[in-house]
């Protein structure tokens, strides 16, 4: 009897022994492509609170246009839904009426321009911003772009880099970031609570 087996050196320069029936029964991931092509793609989400989307008011859009990467978007956008709604003789006291920008793809649009700006993203790949299906989690906003830099350690520094900046700069959108409670949050609930029965 004769066992055959094939060695492979992994990426932090270990071996791994696979018996040879293994590589037609399981797939196997190979990185040579990656290696080759002009960068290493990036995917991933964060899933925004959907109760914090909402239509922009005229003071948003005022604060917007003062963001370097929003200011031409605003505009032109503004200069769109303005002749579109007018021409159609829309009643805009009604919120639900015409068309209106929101805060959600007002976000979506600064965190393209920021990453079409990134001066360590390959824009010549495939380049994605875009929503996925909502869920009980929220609705997930993804970034599927690719990294000029496919060093593991310099991949993940820069793909930690922007979602840094996407968790810091969300709120200005008036958008929340979803996350489970926390024993911090039922503990400001509860004390809440507490302070509203005591002054009843």
């Amino acid at each position: 009897m004769t066992l055959n087996t094939v060695k492979v050196q992994n990426w932090d320069r270990t071996i791994t022994t696979i018996p040879t029936y293994a590589l037609v029964a399981s797939p196997f991931m190979n990185w040579r492509g990656m290696e080759e092509s002009g960068g290493r793609r990036i995917m991933r989400s964060i899933n925004v609170d959907m109760r914090s989307v909402k239509f922009c008011t005229p003071e948003m859009l005022a604060k917007y246009k003062k963001i370097h990467h929003l200011k031409d978007y605003i505009e032109q956008r503004q200069t769109e839904i303005e002749n579109y709604n007018k021409e159609l003789g829309v009643d805009e006291s009604v919120t639900v009426n015409g068309r209106r920008m929101t805060n959600l793809g007002v976000f979506r649009k600064y965190l393209e321009n920021y990453c079409i700006r990134h001066p360590r993203l390959n824009t010549d790949m495939t380049f994605l911003i875009r929503h996925l299906q909502p869920s009980e989690k929220g609705i997930p906003i993804q970034v599927y772009v690719f990294s000029k830099e496919k060093a593991w350690a310099v991949y993940e520094e820069i793909q930690a880099d922007i979602f840094d900046h996407i968790l810091a700069i969300i709120p200005e959108f008036g958008l929340r970031v979803f996350q489970e409670p926390s024993g911090d949050d039922l503990q400001t609930a509860i004390s809440g609570l507490g302070d509203l029965l005591q002054n009843k």
